[in-house]
């Protein structure tokens, strides 16, 4: 595969990873939302090309309800302005965000 869809691939990648990670969305959860495998969506994240668009359009879908390809790479949700913060877990919150999402 040729080194710049691999770069874009992986760009993709990082871009669905601070989105979930701003919008609090556990993995699991994501996951579940989405219908998509949790092991497709670390190979997702980690921006592997082999993944379908039709399980990154999902996955995003579950994500940031919405949202579109283009908005994420044009990193038009608000989640994706702010700076990008250090690898972490997102933990389990209240019902009361939920609605946030």
């Amino acid at each position: 595969m040729e080194e710049e869809l691999i770069i874009e691939a992986q760009h993709i990648g990082r871009l669905l990873t601070q989105l979930r990670l701003a919008r609090k969305v556990k993995q699991s959860d994501a996951a579940h939302n989405s219908g998509v495998s949790r092991s497709t969506i670390y190979r997702l994240e980690k921006g592997d090309p082999g993944v379908a668009l039709g399980q990154i359009l999902r996955y995003l879908k579950a994500i940031a309800p919405g949202s579109t390809l283009q908005d994420l790479l044009n990193a038009a949700d608000p989640a994706l302005q702010a700076p990008a913060d250090k690898r972490h877990r997102v933990r389990n919150g209240g019902a009361a965000e939920l609605p946030q999402l």
